[in-house]
């Protein structure tokens, strides 16, 4: 009988472990299916934006007529764009957030700023950059020049521009749902910081008895991690070269994140990229089980 009673009791506790982890993966795929929807039902409609917080850019950029573009350039510009949002729409999954991770020495920043207008073309809301040694950060002015010159040869002259942004100490003051596709220039400093971060911050409530040693969780610190970036984490990044590391980029934020590889950044196609997003599109995530 209480062999019985063991069993019994055995599987009582495996059907409450399965109901909770059945109730998490719902509740994560009915969030994600809500925030995908809308964010990429925004950035469709509302892809042609203005270039923000750079105005000496901005205004070079505004400065570059179109006058003198001819019909038939117009008109396969046009169609590029077209088909390009329309390869996006076609994908049942398209990631809000990518990050391109570049593990390469030298990066080339015209094929870097390629692949950030065809993930925003697509209809992708936040497009992370990142490399180990910070070359992209120190150099932002250029990459960011490249961008623009990039929308104008890919997209035309008809005000397409990304709101570049420049992640400061690990933090972001944009909300969630943006309808601005926003370019993150990363470097390891960004992740490590902002967990250094946080726990000063529960260490000084401890401190000031705000709060005791016992109330600090993991789900109180992934709480604060994610509140002190404001944005989606990444569901794709795109790790470019052979070494075969994440390379510090965004430590706690890519736990259900789908790392694909590409030998090189250089010369990759629309194509290329297209390939992968549909690979993602493909491929299931079991969250954990």
């Amino acid at each position: 009988m209480a062999l019985l009673y063991g069993l019994l009791w055995r599987l009582l506790l495996l059907l409450v472990h399965i109901n909770r982890a059945l109730v998490v993966w719902l509740r994560v795929r009915l969030q994600g299916w809500k925030r995908r929807l809308w964010e990429r039902a925004m950035a469709g409609l509302l892809l042609p934006v203005a270039l923000a917080g750079f105005p000496d850019h901005q205004k070079k950029a505004n400065h570059r007529p179109d006058a003198n573009t001819s019909p038939g350039t117009v008109k396969r510009l046009a169609c590029r764009r077209s088909r390009w949002l329309s390869d996006g729409r076609s994908l049942e999954k398209l990631p809000v957030h990518i990050g391109l991770l570049v593990t390469e020495e030298e990066p080339s920043y015209t094929d870097i700023a390629n692949l950030v207008v065809w993930c925003m073309a697509v209809g992708i809301s936040y497009v992370s950059v990142y490399d180990n040694h910070g070359t992209f950060r120190k150099n932002n002015s250029r990459l960011l020049e490249e961008i623009v010159r990039q929308q104008q040869d890919l997209l035309g002259g008809d005000g397409s521009k990304c709101n570049v942004e420049f992640l400061s100490n690990g933090t972001d003051k944009h909300d969630v749902v943006s309808c601005r596709p926003s370019v993150k220039v990363l470097s390891p400093e960004d992740g490590k910081q902002s967990i250094v971060q946080v726990a000063r911050q529960l260490c000084r409530s401890v401190e000031n008895k705000e709060k005791v040693s016992k109330d600090i969780s993991v789900s109180m610190l992934d709480v604060l991690l994610r509140e002190s970036r404001n944005v989606p984490d990444p569901e794709l990044v795109v790790k470019f070269g052979p070494v075969d590391s994440t390379l510090g980029f965004l430590p706690w934020h890519i736990r259900l994140t789908e790392f694909i590889s590409l030998p090189s950044h250089r010369n990759v196609s629309y194509e290329d990229l297209l390939g992968i997003l549909q690979r993602f599109d493909s491929c299931q995530q079991r969250l954990g089980q």
